[in-house]
């Protein structure tokens, strides 16, 4: 092993969630085993890689208790009887090898060496792989990622300057380490736990200490303001997802499936409290949907938004287009904690008319046809800071079930292509308003129709 990224070519194969913004990674140890990094409760890529490699997973290795997703060390343990190695300090619920700062393992050739690197979370661990005495590269976690740093408020608000003065910390000790030493992170571009865009996910030492702008702090005091002036808002079941983790995910013995409904079983279902997700394309719904139903189309961020908008309590019924990947839905719902998964509605909204059952359409529309209605912006504050129509109303999607009485009256509901704005729109029709429209397109192409520049600023 020459060197580490000759090292990652040959035996570290990383495993992006493209959706939650987030990479596991799988070792190869080169005997037959394994080594997993914060895998995900979806292990169906990870599964893949160890069948084509003829792999046995020994190892399942967790750096915190993840908020954004569960965990899949649990799994592995029942599946592959990997052991699962994570800190000490996060008391977990279940069998697992407690490390602590410094603790050691032994993976037969390589070694695991943990790093206590608070501040995303209490009890986070880095872990430095090593070759001998060679420093190959470390798994970060939520501490040093591509050019920032994890979040630090998911513990409150009363606690978000302390651990980010532990971040600080933590990202000094990992820049003691030499500058050739892979970073390998869990969070990347498209992650809510503070990962800035960008399509680099993994990096070295050296160049996060010439390019990473909270690296580049000058001191404590610069590094807490630049980190804090960064957080943005965070979907509502990251609240509950790290308890979750320490009890540990219910194991798994075959594969959750989503039963085909009857439309008088997804009634029923919407009456008695349910939900009803619609994950057909935005223009899809548009033209016509369940009254009440909520959209959010299967593809890019939909757990992300599933765990946003609704309750992890109550049953979910799901209408679809007959190509959609119904394993898909299945596994996007399991990995952040929905299980009450009641099935879809079979045959379709074509099954849903065909009973004489109402529908009700929303208005897609281009920009020269929405002049005349107030501008409802939803996306998220940094996207609207950079640039937004003068005088729109901003309400984040994610807060927008909470604030639907601040909405304007018959509004064009607009992000940065239609699809935010579709879910928004259906949040709204759900809470009584009517005559609404969605903006197919964005702020720039209004703005064009307009003969206006974008205005940059925050709302507030």
């Amino acid at each position: 092993m020459e060197n580490p990224m000759g090292f990652a070519d040959d035996h570290l194969i990383p495993l992006v969630d493209e959706g939650l913004g987030n990479s596991a990674y799988l070792v190869d140890l080169g005997d037959g085993r394994a080594l997993a990094v914060d895998a995900g409760r979806d292990l169906r890529t990870l599964r893949e890689a160890v069948e084509r490699r003829g792999l046995t997973v020994a190892y399942a290795a967790d750096t915190h208790l993840h908020a954004d997703f569960l965990s899949g060390a649990v799994q592995l343990a029942h599946d592959q009887d990997a052991t699962v190695l994570a800190s000490a300090a996060g008391h977990r619920a279940f069998p697992y090898r407690g490390l602590s700062d410094s603790d050691e393992v032994d993976l037969g050739g390589l070694t695991l060496r943990a790093l206590a690197t608070p501040g995303h979370t209490d009890e986070h661990l880095s872990f430095l792989l090593l070759d001998g005495s060679r420093k190959l590269g470390v798994f970060t976690g939520g501490s040093l990622i591509v050019n920032s740093a994890a979040r630090t408020d998911l513990l409150g608000s009363e606690r978000t300057e302390e651990l980010a003065r532990a971040q600080y910390r933590s990202l000094e000790r990992l820049a003691t380490l030499p500058d050739r030493v892979a970073v390998w992170p869990t969070h990347g571009a498209g992650s809510f736990c503070s990962a800035p865009p960008g399509s680099e996910r993994t990096s070295t030492i050296g160049v996060q200490k010439q390019s990473n702008p909270l690296l580049a702090a000058p001191d404590e005091n610069t590094f807490v303001r630049r980190l804090l002036d960064g957080l943005g808002s965070y979907p509502a079941y990251f609240n509950r997802l790290a308890d979750a983790n320490r009890r540990g995910p219910a194991v798994l013995t075959s594969a959750p499936m989503l039963p085909a409904l009857g439309a008088e079983q997804v009634m029923s279902l919407l009456a008695d409290g349910g939900y009803v997700v619609d994950v057909r394309p935005a223009a899809d719904y548009a033209a016509g949907h369940i009254p009440g139903s909520l959209s959010i189309p299967l593809h890019g961020q939909f757990a992300t938004w599933l765990g946003w908008l609704l309750p992890d309590t109550a049953p979910l019924a799901f209408v679809t287009d007959d190509d959609q990947d119904l394993n898909e839905i299945v596994w996007q719902a399991y990995k952040i904690g929905y299980e009450r998964l009641a099935g879809r509605l079979a045959g379709g909204m074509t099954a849903w008319l065909a009973d004489d059952n109402r529908q009700t359409t929303t208005a897609f529309v281009t920009a020269d046809r929405a002049e005349d209605r107030p501008y409802l912006d939803v996306r998220q504050e940094a996207e609207f800071a950079a640039g937004h129509v003068p005088g729109a109303v901003h309400i984040e999607l994610g807060g927008l079930a909470a604030h639907t009485v601040d909405a304007p009256v018959r509004p064009v509901v607009a992000c940065g292509h239609g699809e935010r704005a579709m879910t928004a729109a259906s949040l709204l029709e759900r809470a009584g308003h009517t005559d609404i429209a969605v903006l197919d397109g964005g702020p720039a192409d209004y703005a064009a129709v307009q003969g206006r520049r974008l205005t940059e600023g925050s709302a507030r």
